[in-house]
């Protein structure tokens, strides 16, 4: 009688929802146990550099295929306070979309009587979701060629990640976050910078729960780039097509927020909710598409992993390129995602690419490249291996690599030493920005260089010097106000805020970098053009790819 009266069916529906629950926070990447976790632990990432945000490679030659474009999300959502999370963070807004309780209910904590408000995560929306509140941030100026940011205050925010759960703010900062030091974060508090579910953070040592919610103020700067306009090469219904100078990265990522194509358009043409159709780096110019609805960016990317586009590039390299077609299937492997290096590896992905020269000029020949596959950093990577590297190009055709730049796959060094002397000679050149990477996050095993002086130069080592210990002043004074500031709260509690130019607790605000040239920040690769059923793009050819050009 019992089993005929289904007294069971509530329990029975009760465990099905749980465990469907259970496999939706799996799916959406919540929180895992020790043997599923796959990412370093918090004092590995210290040990490393974070993961450079446009690791995207040059399109179909330099775009990394295996990975499609994910559009940035809006201000509120975006960032992460730790570098190596980029990775985790949709499946944690999405786990806490599913976890959190709805606006009327609150939170309370075990074993305590206070309660604590958990607010509702903001609803992600498809395609790049940036609108006039984040254009607004700040403004551009120009000066020497360069655009540049004026420094504005910028919110980074995010979920308790399950590793910080039943540690205190203070533990995670000082194991994860360990660019700023530990005087800074406690000035931080006392400015009202740090909130925990929208309340200010009163003490470092409280302890995280499951589903908190982070935002830290900072004081942010960014590198600047050329000031070469956007040009606008065609706009329909379904697309925006542009010629993309070099040095301008395609999407924020990293220390780049408004220096970047999405929010140039944004701003200065009134192109808003793009959806990368592809990616250039940050160093490429040329031919870059943008679907205008998420169902067109379906449609191409579907035409993309069917091999259905064609795509051209032409580069500057050394030396006299072979004048017969020249075809590289060297497969290529990620030496590093943080850093943002390949090199060809029997262990790599398959690619093939085919070159063709157009002319030689004496020293150094153009060269037509069409990539048959997408790797990151295809084109530059194979162009090493063949011997003739780009001409300017500051990765791979770089001291770091030894005596044969990389030639035919010869790199007489671990691939540890030769992330630490490429990262060596862009510190020495105050270029660190190449690597998508800035001082703070160095660790001591990436600042200690295995090239002999040597191969650096006199000049080199000397910058070098000079950059680590001005550096290094700069952090020590940091320290000493800082600590200053936390004896005494009412400074830093009346810091002004509206004033967006100079900030006391940011460091930045004390180091005086040395601009680029604008020359320094073009690299000789272009996307020439881009082809696919019903629609075909060309950009104009580069003055450096002329036949008449020569180097100065």
């Amino acid at each position: 009688m019992w089993l005929g009266g289904r007294w069971w069916l509530p329990f029975l529906v009760q465990g099905c929802f749980n465990l469907r629950s259970l496999s939706f926070a799996r799916i959406w990447g919540g929180r895992r146990g020790p043997m599923e976790e796959t990412l370093s632990t918090g004092a590995e990432a210290a040990s490393e550099v974070r993961a450079p945000a446009q690791q995207n490679g040059d399109a179909g030659g330099d775009a990394k295929a295996e990975r499609p474009p994910v559009c940035p999300k809006p201000a509120g959502q975006e960032v992460e306070l730790a570098p190596r999370d980029r990775e985790q963070a949709t499946g944690n807004e999405e786990l806490a979309t599913a976890a959190a309780p709805s606006p009327g209910k609150r939170k309370k904590l075990r074993g305590t009587t206070r309660e604590r408000v958990v607010p509702p995560p903001k609803k992600r929306r498809a395609g790049v979701s940036f609108g006039d509140e984040h254009f607004a941030e700040t403004s551009y100026y120009f000066e020497g060629g360069l655009r540049k940011v004026q420094p504005y205050y910028f919110d980074f925010r995010t979920y308790c990640k399950g590793r910080w759960v039943g540690h205190s703010l203070l533990h995670v900062f000082s194991t994860e976050f360990r660019a700023q030091p530990l005087a800074y974060y406690e000035a931080a508090v006392r400015a009202g910078r740090l909130h925990l579910n929208e309340e200010p953070v009163q003490d470092l040592n409280i302890v995280l729960k499951d589903n908190d919610f982070l935002r830290n103020t900072v004081h942010r700067h960014e590198p600047p780039v050329t000031a070469e306009p956007i040009r606008l090469l065609a706009e329909n219904e379904d697309v925006v097509v542009v010629d993309k100078p070099s040095s301008i990265p395609v999407h924020p990522c990293g220390r780049f927020r408004h220096n970047t194509v999405i929010f140039i358009l944004g701003k200065e043409h009134q192109l808003k909710e793009l959806h990368p159709l592809h990616r250039l780096d940050r160093l490429t110019s040329g031919v870059l598409m943008f679907a205008k609805t998420a169902s067109v960016s379906e449609r191409i990317h579907e035409q993309v992993r069917d091999r259905q586009l064609e795509k051209e590039y032409i580069c500057r390299v050394e030396g006299e390129f072979p004048a017969e077609e020249v075809t590289c299937k060297e497969p290529i492997l990620v030496v590093s995602y943080k850093v943002g290096v390949c090199r060809v590896d029997t262990r790599g992905k398959p690619c093939e690419t085919v070159f063709q020269r157009l002319s030689y000029n004496g020293h150094s020949s153009v060269v037509r490249c069409r990539p048959l596959t997408g790797r990151t950093h295809q084109i530059r990577v194979h162009l090493q291996f063949l011997g003739h590297p780009i001409l300017n190009d500051p990765i791979y055709n770089s001291v770091a690599w030894g005596p044969s730049r990389g030639r035919g796959g010869h790199i007489p060094k671990t691939d540890e030493e030769l992330l630490r002397d490429l990262v060596a000679e862009h510190q020495a050149k105050q270029s660190l920005d190449v690597l998508d990477l800035c001082e703070s996050d160095l660790s001591p095993g990436l600042k200690n260089s295995t090239v002999s002086s040597s191969e650096l130069g006199k000049d080199c080592l000397e910058d070098l010097a000079a950059s680590t210990q001005k550096m290094d002043g700069v952090v020590e004074t940091a320290s000493q106000d800082l600590n200053t500031m936390a004896l005494a709260p009412g400074n830093a509690a009346e810091t002004d805020v509206i004033n967006q130019e100079i900030d006391p607790l940011c460091a930045e605000c004390r180091l005086v970098r040395q601009d680029p040239l604008p020359q320094d920040l073009v690299m000789f690769l272009h996307a020439l053009r881009y082809k696919g059923p019903g629609f075909e793009y060309f950009s104009p050819m580069p003055t450096w790819a002329q036949d008449d050009w020569q180097e100065d």
